[in-house]
């Protein structure tokens, strides 16, 4: 009986012991927890701090420019050219700036040629263009050439858009970033399509991902695009003065497009003056460049909106028949099918 009292009591001792054990691994446990709530304000302010910021912030990548003094007084006036360097990556880049309202006009063209190709010397040359520089995808292995992508110049379409393209056996719904040049010698770029004989733009791409197709093209959401000339690639690397880089969007993931390449850009700033980017790439002094630091690029030359054009051994820019960088190394020039060009109108 005693034996059996002091077990008992033994036993109510212990589980004391735990319970008053227990309270405190509870308190511990919910001044952690509460801690931890306290700080979530914290971190939350934290992440949008970041992504606020973060364009802002990224990446670490500059270009020292220079005008070319050798062109500068043949040019007509409006045209401002620049030459750039970074040493260190290393870079060589050349940009080209038209001021809006001096009488020069930029227009998209298409080569005549039989194979629907010619070097940007030659768009440059049958146009009269003070500058020309090279412009879409196209297929390289077809003969004559093919437009990958919108092409639409004078109001009609040489190469109407994919409403949709596949990956992997996946179906994707696209309107990717196009260039336009409106009626009145305005610029403007645009997440576009084309139906029949008309022009649609949408405030943004559809929301593809890899894997996730978004849902096909609502042609009721649109808006008609009202342009003269529109010039398809991406994918768009700026809007509203902000980095904005809708590769995945526009389908290209899966694709060599985001990696570092020679690269050709397009875009306009605030005031409506035209911003022609070329940077050399693959060659021991010049790397090239990503899609991201190539919107820095377009960024820090006081872009609102800019796109990616055609790349690689394509990128060429050539100024009153000057060529100024080296396509693939050296002077030879790619054919390609399209081309944007800055012509000086005549004085009346």
């Amino acid at each position: 009986m005693i034996r059996r009292l002091f077990s008992r009591r033994d036993c109510r001792y212990n589980d004391a012991v735990m319970t008053r054990a227990s309270h405190r691994n509870l308190r511990t446990s919910l001044r952690t927890s509460l801690r931890t709530f306290r700080l979530i304000p914290l971190l939350v302010s934290f992440v949008i701090l970041l992504s606020c910021a973060g364009d802002r912030a990224s990446p670490g990548i500059t270009v020292e420019w220079e005008p070319i003094a050798s062109l500068l007084d043949d040019l007509p006036d409006g045209i401002s050219v620049f030459e750039g360097h970074n040493d260190d990556i290393p870079l060589k880049a050349w940009y080209v700036r038209v001021e809006p309202g001096v009488g020069l006009t930029a227009r998209v063209t298409v080569s005549d040629d039989t194979d629907q190709k010619e070097n940007v010397a030659e768009f440059a040359g049958r146009t009269g263009a003070v500058v020309a520089v090279n412009g879409g995808y196209f297929r390289m292995d077809q003969d004559p050439a093919r437009h990958v992508g919108l092409l639409y110049i004078e109001g009609t379409a040489v190469e109407p858009s994919f409403e949709s393209i596949i990956r992997q056996e996946t179906r994707y719904p696209i309107a990717r970033a196009a260039f336009g040049i409106t009626p009145d010698g305005r610029y403007d770029i645009a997440w576009a399509a084309s139906r029949n004989a008309s022009l649609f733009e949408w405030g943004r791409p559809p929301r593809n991902v890899d894997g996730e197709p978004a849902q096909p093209l609502d042609f009721l959401a649109a808006r008609l695009w009202e342009v003269r000339d529109a010039l398809a690639a991406g994918p768009s690397l700026l809007s509203r003065g902000r980095i904005d880089i809708t590769a995945d969007e526009e389908v290209f993931f899966g694709s060599t497009i985001p990696r570092v390449h020679p690269r050709t850009a397009v875009g306009y700033t605030g005031s409506g003056a035209l911003i022609i980017l070329v940077v050399d790439g693959r060659q021991a002094a010049s790397r090239g460049v990503d899609l991201v630091e190539l919107a820095t690029l377009m960024r820090d030359l006081d872009c609102e909106e800019a796109i990616n054009l055609d790349g690689g051994g394509s990128s060429t820019i050539v100024v009153n028949g000057v060529l100024l960088n080296r396509p693939t190394g050296g002077t030879y020039q790619r054919e390609v099918m399209s081309a944007l060009v800055i012509i000086a109108e005549p004085e009346q």
